[in-house]
């Protein structure tokens, strides 16, 4: 059962333990049955998946033609190779591999986005994140993006929509875009939503395994583990 707006509020209001913690809280932004999000100015892109020479983002200068293909090259030589060569810029060569197991395929490169705004390329993933820190007790908290958002084919999650019943911090967000699109700090990039659930609770903030309680700006992933363990199990029901 999904809590309207009102019953946000209220969760948000009760003087002793409240379930639901926003800051920063302004009520403009409490919807029907959501609490609208809003970007940070911090986003993070992995060091393996940019092309050496290129650039992961560009600075908007007002207008769409102030812009060229070359503007995503850090030098004229390399937009030279990237005219004879392109496969050495294509995210699709292997070369430049996510190895989801491997820590050193997940440094970044730190991106600031200015107030005048920020340009996005569609050959690369970005770590963005919330400007609201949120706890969450009692409820399940997932994410999702805006009408609009979507209708300008951003997409602001990939798969960590969904939250965890005591999860406290800033929510990173995986924003991929269809065309160069342009961000801005404080943009509305998202909502998010409550859930009542049943059963005993298994808090996130309690939980020893858990990797990103009291996250802050864009996190990159935890080295995602491979359960060997399951091989005896499958073996077994062979």
């Amino acid at each position: 059962m999904q809590l309207t707006g009102p019953e946000i509020l209220r969760r948000m209001q009760e003087k002793e333990n409240p379930d639901i913690i926003i800051r920063p809280f302004d009520e403009r932004c409490l919807g029907s049955n959501s609490y609208d999000l809003h970007l940070g100015d911090t986003l993070k892109v992995y060091k393996q998946a940019i092309p050496k020479g290129m650039k992961p983002a560009l600075p908007y200068k007002g207008k769409p033609d102030a812009h060229k293909m070359e503007d995503w090259f850090e030098s004229d030589a390399a937009h030279m190779q990237f005219l004879h060569c392109p496969e050495a810029f294509d995210i699709r060569n292997p070369q430049y591999l996510i190895d989801p197991t491997n820590p050193t395929h997940h440094q970044t490169i730190t991106l600031k986005i200015p107030e005048t705004g920020l340009i996005l390329s569609p050959t690369i993933g970005y770590l963005g994140s919330t400007i609201e820190y949120t706890e969450t007790r009692n409820l399940f908290p997932y994410i999702d993006g805006k009408s609009s958002i979507g209708r300008n084919f951003i997409l602001n999650h990939h798969t960590a929509g969904r939250g965890d019943d005591g999860f406290c911090g800033e929510w990173t967000l995986e924003i991929r875009v269809l065309h160069p699109t342009v961000v801005y700090p404080y943009m509305r990039i998202g909502q998010i939503y409550y859930e009542q659930f049943v059963g005993k609770r298994k808090p996130y903030d309690k939980n020893k395994t858990s990797h990103y309680n009291g996250q802050f700006g864009p996190t990159p992933a935890a080295p995602v583990p491979v359960d060997k363990f399951l091989k005896d199990l499958v073996q077994k029901q062979k």
